[in-house]
């Protein structure tokens, strides 16, 4: 069997996203993102060691979502808190789901919440001067959204309209993005509408700073090359980058063609590409997004209508809402804040900045380094950040070429993006038609080990995926034929729940063997562990299971992580059954079998602790080692006789919790027991 194993970084910061401050958390926010992130950071506690590793994520305070959603608060429930008292409840909800589902963040605090607040507020300060300083913040000009009847400018949230992007399908855009992450410019929003006054907002124009992305182009290009080459970065990640790598293009039905040509001659120098097929619209593709943004002005004005395609577009870092981090002074300009969208892509900065500052202030040893520059920049460490799909963009375009520009050696993340988890085969959204459940009411029907095992399985690296929890479908599953009856799906005792599909194992097969070798051992073995040495398969198995799942958490493939896992169990729970059978009343033959179970328990043990680690935890108490040893992976091919070594003992002096009858390492929820 081949020795080459992945390399892992000496140290690494995990990210886990940032959810808006306007929300408590649904199922999408924890099985999409958190707890596949968590997996890893888990996995890489065991693998690397607890002080190397560093889990931030954090509620993002500021921007307009959380003005909005505010405002609304106020104005329809009557809410007499202040913002900070929103926002501050808000994320006191969120950090109750997320303790909830095990998910182990070393620091979930909020970018406007302190202690994390102070080290966001002067990150801020010094990377946007640095980049001013740099030359890659420039001060433009734009238009804003006003609205003439309430006599105020609009934040981004409260303007809503079609996305201009061309093949896009959104109809929920904001003033300069959408609902699916696309990005334009506020006059290029279609059928804009005013959330306050339900009036067409007119545009009034504003000064702003932002970064200049096109600049970057041949860097990301570079980079996308290096991501192709990596098995860390999945393709839909580079495939959705390369979409803005193009150059600058607008897209004009030909039924507009006579206008068109009319205006031609005044446009800046451009390739026209004609319609091919059953194309309705022709292309005309400009050397840069400004000659694009002139092109915008003459067909506008020649009564041309036309769609954009993607392109890089210089970053808004900067705008006027009161509900931001403060932005400095710069070449005059005063009174702006940060656009939410920059400051949380540095937050995470921030957040490990304060996560080591505080520890360090209470005098702790928790991490190996409390210099943030080691998890960062150092040539050693790794920065692994956990996003879903729609927010590419956001951190493999914007982002990678911030780094690059402010030339403070830190280097380039590497993302997993997860594909869309699906509610009952659609797209959900808290502040969309189809509301999914929110993460504390699943918690009503399913333990949060049934819900991690069954999200990690289901292969979000892949595709998009179904979330479809029998206890909330509610479709119908047949017509009584008696009394014409509806009756639902989640009222039909005749289908099985797609969300404990995996319980099954856990709940049977886990469980068994774990049992198996408590109760055994408390029978033959005086309550200790046995003293006949397991078999050379079972050990070799052990060993080949162990490095299958390394592989496969090395790519971030936790669906064949936990399938190496359970095949391993299920072919280990037949030869104990097997053996114990086989061993008939021969004490000696049974505690070989038993010898064979405890070392294959170990290693499930050890590698499902990741996914399931509440009920792991329990195996290892009762198993009687400690839980630093047991789940390091220092250890990963040493069974129960060498871990009890280490502590001097020989498998016979080792003692072991006994269970008391029937008793369950993974429980099923009382809603799934009969009679309860």
């Amino acid at each position: 069997m081949s020795e080459t194993r992945p390399s892992f970084p000496a140290r690494a910061v995990i990210t886990g996203g940032m959810p808006y401050g306007n929300k408590n958390l649904h199922f999408g926010h924890i099985g999409g993102v958190f707890v596949p992130a968590d997996f890893f950071a888990r996995f890489l506690r065991d693998r690397i060691g607890k002080r190397n590793v560093l889990f931030v994520s954090g509620t993002d305070c500021y921007g307009s979502p959380i003005m909005e959603g505010y405002r609304k608060k106020v104005e329809n429930e009557g809410y007499e808190g202040t913002i900070y008292d929103y926002v501050g409840k808000n994320h006191a909800a969120q950090k109750a789901a997320l303790d909830a589902y095990g998910i182990s963040l070393d620091i979930f605090e909020g970018s406007g919440l302190e202690p994390a607040r102070s080290y966001h507020h002067s990150l801020t300060d010094d990377l946007l001067r640095r980049l001013h300083e740099k030359g890659y913040l420039v001060k433009r000009s734009t238009r804003q959204f006003f609205d003439s009847e309430a006599g105020t400018f609009l934040n981004g949230r409260q303007v809503i309209g079609r996305c201009p992007v061309r093949g896009c399908k959104s109809e929920k855009a904001y003033a300069d993005e959408c609902d699916l992450g696309h990005q334009f410019d506020p006059e290029e929003l279609i059928a804009p509408v005013s959330q306050l006054t339900g009036t067409t907002p007119e545009l009034r124009p504003v000064d702003n700073w932002y970064f200049d992305l096109p600049t970057f182009r041949p860097e990301l290009e570079a980079l996308m090359d290096e991501w192709d080459a990596d098995p860390q970065v999945r393709a839909i990640v580079t495939k959705t980058v390369r979409e803005s790598l193009v150059d600058p293009v607008i897209y004009v039905q030909t039924k507009f063609r006579e206008a068109f040509d009319a205006v031609e001659e005044t446009l800046p120098a451009h390739t026209l590409t004609e319609a091919e097929g059953n194309q309705q619209s022709f292309s005309v593709t400009f050397a840069d997004w400004e000659a694009r943004d002139r092109a915008r002005e003459v067909l506008d004005a020649g009564g041309v209508r036309f769609r954009t395609g993607k392109c890089l577009l210089p970053f808004r870092i900067t705008g006027n809402i009161e509900w931001g981090v403060p932005a400095p002074e710069l070449e005059g300009t005063r009174d702006l804040t940060v656009w939410c969208w920059p400051e949380s892509l540095w937050a995470p900065i921030s957040f490990t900045q304060a996560a080591l500052g505080e520890d360090e202030k209470a005098g702790g040893e928790r991490y190996s380094s409390y210099d943030w520059r080691d998890w960062w920049c150092a040539d050693d460490a790794r920065v692994y950040q956990f996003i879903g799909q729609d927010n590419i963009y956001f951190y493999c375009v914007a982002q990678p070429a911030m780094w690059e520009a402010l030339d403070w050696g830190l280097f380039q993340d590497t993302p997993v993006a997860n594909y869309h988890i699906l509610f009952m085969n659609k797209k959900a959204s808290s502040s969309g038609a189809i509301k999914p459940p929110m993460a504390s009411e699943l918690l009503d029907f399913y333990t949060p080990e049934q819900l991690r095992a069954h999200w990690l399985s289901l292969g979000l690296d892949q595709k998009a995926v179904s979330f479809n929890p029998k206890a909330f479908d509610t479709s119908v599953s047949h017509v009584d034929k008696k009394t014409g009856e509806e009756i639902l799906v989640k009222d039909d005792p005749r289908i099985v729940d797609p969300a404990l599909k995996e319980s099954a194992f856990l709940t049977n097969i886990f469980n068994r063997l774990a049992r198996s070798c408590f109760y055994g051992a408390n029978n033959v073995c005086g309550a200790h562990l046995p003293a006949a040495a397991p078999h050379a398969e079972v050990v070799e198995a052990c060993r080949k299971a162990t490095l299958d799942f390394e592989a496969a958490a090395h790519k971030f493939d936790a669906h064949g992580a936990l399938l190496i896992a359970e095949e391993f169990c299920r072919a280990e729970n037949k030869r104990w059954d097997d053996a114990s059978k086989a061993a008939k009343g021969d004490d000696a033959a049974y505690a070989q079998a038993l010898a064979d179970a405890f070392a294959a328990l170990r290693t499930v043990t050890l590698l499902m602790h990741p996914a399931v680690p509440f009920g792991c935890e329990k195996i290892c108490e009762h198993m009687g080692f400690d839980a630093d040893v047991f789940f390091s992976w220092e250890h990963a091919f040493e069974g129960p006789a060498e871990l009890a070594a280490r502590a001097g003992q020989t498998p016979a002096e080792h003692a072991i919790v006994p269970l008391p009858p029937r008793f369950d390492f993974f429980e099923k929820h009382p809603s799934q027991v009969k009679g309860k």
